[in-house]
């Protein structure tokens, strides 16, 4: 499977994104959602594919849950990634 999807920062917390298929746009994602998100900021628009490497997320993991929900959420890295990748970069 193939979409077209926009990925959106948030204002609010650092290495958040909400990515959604980009003729929907953000129509599928509740107002609580956004509310917690904050202003979204548009950083990239892609074709994703199962096969698509990203950095944080599973390509076929977004495209599930932007089939079945209308968005896919990435949270920030937890505590331990932040450690990780300090001593990756050190």
């Amino acid at each position: 499977m193939k979409r077209l999807c926009e990925i959106f920062r948030s204002s609010r917390k650092e290495e958040m994104y909400l990515y959604v298929d980009r003729a929907r746009g953000l129509a599928d994602v509740p107002e609580a959602l956004m509310a917690q998100f904050g202003e979204p900021r548009s950083v990239m628009v892609l074709m994703l594919d199962s096969g698509r490497k990203l950095a944080r997320a599973d390509a076929a993991e977004v495209l599930d849950k932007i089939e079945q929900q209308g968005f896919y959420l990435q949270m920030p890295p937890s505590e331990a990634e932040l450690r990780r990748r300090e001593r990756a970069d050190g």
